[in-house]
């Protein structure tokens, strides 16, 4: 005769998927939120380096014209 598995071994099988399935979640939503932590300080110092290149294209400009000015005004001095 052929013996089958008891309640108790059946009920605890039971909890140890559950126990499984929640930790998988569990490491899931902790991968996903590093991950969004991650792409978050990339955005970050993506903008920092986006605002620096601006601010040094705006001085550029501004000396640019000044170094203009200065050249139309020796011409007309001249």
């Amino acid at each position: 005769m052929a013996s089958t598995p008891s309640k108790d071994y059946r009920r605890r099988e039971r909890e140890l998927k559950k126990a499984d399935k929640r930790r998988a979640r569990e490491e899931a939503k902790a991968e996903k939120l590093a991950a969004e932590k991650a792409a978050a300080v990339l955005a970050a110092e993506e903008a920092a380096k986006q605002a620096a290149a601006e601010l040094e294209a705006q001085r550029e400009a501004e000396f640019e014209a000044e170094l203009q000015a200065e050249i139309d005004a020796e011409k007309k001095g001249a």
